[in-house]
């Protein structure tokens, strides 16, 4: 399986537009659109208010809340199942960055919990009385998973935003470029208020793509400084060293976020964490894996190989069926291949497709 490894069983391999998978697998839907739109940008309301308030997993039981503010405020939040969220109380971290000019604001991070499956509950942030909710996922199947490539800020994102919320989704995965905020450090502001609406009501697990790096050589080396800063995933709890690549249980998943960006050779400290990760799995209890990466490992796509704003599957020639593929062929033992990388980005959708491979099918729309 790519990194020397090979999973037995199916994988699922998802990269890059949006695609709502039950893992039933009773329906797939998909939306192609048209050439590409400008950037917007989406101003804050209230500067005294939280904003950019997203939730992650974290464990089985427990929730990252993560949300900014204009002045200083407790890292503190107050929730229950009740809508006087006032049962429970939890403290946490805050923290800022700076890159050139450009000064964060408040950054707050709480982990909540434990918490009951598939249950709402109702959260306060700081001093604010305004107050939020969220669902938790279930603990076993069915589950609902809205998967989202290439999000970007157009009124494309918007449609696809749109679309995910009449979903009753569970969970959010994001295989990278988040903002495209190409280091211009406020839209990654005006990205976190243009998903707070379902980033605060559903876990969001995502990774990094190439739009979401700053780097200046010499000045400033850190490439993911805003990512790492503003949307911290529990790579701790799965023992990764890095906030680019870890992995989490959702009810019968276990879920495996890689990084396109972190360094991937058999010596790296990913591909080390990655073979005990695959290890450690018990297929008994999460019967399927599914693994997301920004930069797919099959395409037939003509534009920059590499991160491709399409949608592609892998089908049998001859059955029509859906194909596993491991080391470029036909494969029963090889995982399932998605390329899904067009929600929103302003780089449009890419369409021109190379020759299909000889014993392999890829089917792009």
């Amino acid at each position: 399986m790519g990194m020397g490894m090979r999973v037995i069983g199916l994988v699922l391999l998802l990269l890059l537009l949006p695609i709502f998978i039950f893992l039933e697998l009773d329906a797939i839907c998909c939306y192609n659109r048209p050439p590409p739109l400008e950037t917007i940008v989406t101003p804050i309301d209230h500067s005294d208010l939280p904003q950019q308030v997203h939730i992650s997993q974290v464990g089985q039981d427990k929730m990252r809340i993560s949300w900014i503010t204009e002045s200083p405020s407790p890292a503190t939040v107050e929730y229950g199942p009740s809508p006087s969220a006032n049962n429970f109380s939890a403290t946490g971290t805050t923290s800022s960055y700076h890159y050139i000019a450009y000064e964060s604001g408040e950054i707050h991070d709480v982990v909540i919990g434990p918490l009951k499956p598939n249950t709402t509950y109702y959260y306060r942030l700081g001093y604010s009385v305004q107050q939020f909710n969220f669902k938790t996922p279930p603990s076993q199947f069915p589950i609902k998973f809205a998967v989202v490539g290439d999000l970007g800020q157009t009124n494309w994102t918007r449609s696809t935003l749109e679309h995910i919320s009449k979903s009753n989704y569970d969970m959010m995965l994001l295989p990278g470029d988040l903002s495209y905020a190409n280091s211009i450090q406020p839209l990654w502001d005006s990205f976190g208020r243009l998903v707070e609406p379902l980033a605060s009501q559903r876990p969001w697990m995502v990774t990094q793509g190439n739009h979401d790096i700053e780097e200046i050589p010499i000045t400033h080396t850190h490439p993911f400084t805003a990512y790492n800063a503003r949307w911290r995933m529990p790579f701790e709890e799965s023992g990764s060293d890095s906030n680019l690549y870890y992995s989490f249980h959702v009810a019968g998943v276990h879920v495996i976020m890689l990084g396109s960006y972190a360094d991937f050779t058999p010596v790296s400290s990913q591909y080390k964490w990655l073979q005990r990760d695959l290890q450690k799995i018990d297929r008994g209890k999460t019967p399927w894996v599914v693994v997301l990466i920004h930069a797919p490992w099959y395409n037939s796509n003509k534009a920059h190989q590499g991160h491709v704003h399409a949608y592609e599957r892998f089908v049998s020639i001859i059955i029509s069926l859906v194909t596993r593929v491991y080391k470029g062929k036909s494969d029963n033992c090889g995982p399932v291949h998605i390329t899904i990388g067009d929600g929103g980005n302003h780089e449009g959708l890419a369409t021109k497709y190379i020759p299909q491979a000889r014993d392999i099918n890829i089917q792009g729309g």
